[in-house]
């Protein structure tokens, strides 16, 4: 079961690290998977995406993580020795920074797989003033399937414990408003968390807010865009047959 979980883990990072794709550059961006209730995998610092091996998907304790959450005032070191508190081994690398964040997605319901990067595109929008407008709307049916009616979004602050805390927030803020968690979390001036059950649908959130991050900017520039009615976002959401899409692309 590891080893099957481990391998969805570096295929998640592998794609989401290509070059090709522009949306994770060098040491950027940050994956994580559940191994058990208590244990999760997530990405070593200072490693890249594209070229992530088993020895760099660091294995941590859930608990002292979200502790973490819950505390302020913290220094920097020790935020930074509850992270290596927190590895399962001594003898495994540091885990990414952002692994407070990742070990609250990684508890809550039926969420198994996580994905951070900084995607060109939808950067462009997150780094305007329309950021927020890019959230909360959505243009095309291939967008609600693939990233739910809406994303999460956290304003603009420092990355680390601070910014889970947001993250938490924030999130919490959008299951009130709309009673479901959401696929996609964008962080102002920042980059882009999805979550879901498999890798495959991770990814599928992540590729989804670039190809319509492009489609934004450029009906930006011819007056738009053209945003869907909240009632047609519902209906697709809750079709059928889109439903039945999302099954068989394991999203």
């Amino acid at each position: 079961m590891q080893d099957s979980i481990v391998h969805d883990l570096l295929n998640l990072s592998h794609e989401i690290g290509r070059d090709d794709r522009g949306l994770a550059l060098l040491g950027e961006g940050n994956t994580s998977a559940k191994l058990t209730d208590a244990t999760y995998l997530v990405k070593a610092s200072g490693t890249c995406l594209g070229t992530l091996r088993e020895e760099d998907a660091v294995e941590c304790r859930m608990a002292p993580m979200l502790a973490l959450l819950d505390k302020e005032g913290l220094s920097d070191a020790e935020v930074d020795a509850t992270l290596l508190a927190s590895r399962v081994s001594g003898n495994a690398k540091k885990p990414s920074v952002e692994s407070a964040f990742h070990a609250w997605a990684m508890s809550l319901p039926g969420i198994r797989f996580a994905g951070h990067c900084h995607p060109t595109a939808v950067n462009q929008i997150l780094c305007s003033p329309r950021a927020r407008e890019f959230a909360e709307r959505r243009m095309f049916a291939d967008e609600i399937v693939c990233e739910g009616i809406a994303s999460a979004f956290v304003p603009l602050i420092d990355p680390g414990l601070a910014l889970a805390q947001a993250i938490r927030r924030e999130t919490a803020g959008f299951v009130k408003t709309y009673q479901r968690l959401p696929r996609v979390i964008l962080m102002q001036n920042h980059g882009i968390i999805a979550i879901g059950p498999t890798w495959q649908s991770v990814l599928a959130a992540i590729l989804m807010a670039e190809k319509a991050a492009r489609i934004f900017v450029g009906a930006a520039l011819l007056g738009g865009p053209l945003f869907l009615s909240d009632e047609t976002v519902r209906r697709i959401a809750g079709r059928p047959d889109e439903l039945y899409r999302q099954k068989v692309l394991s999203l």
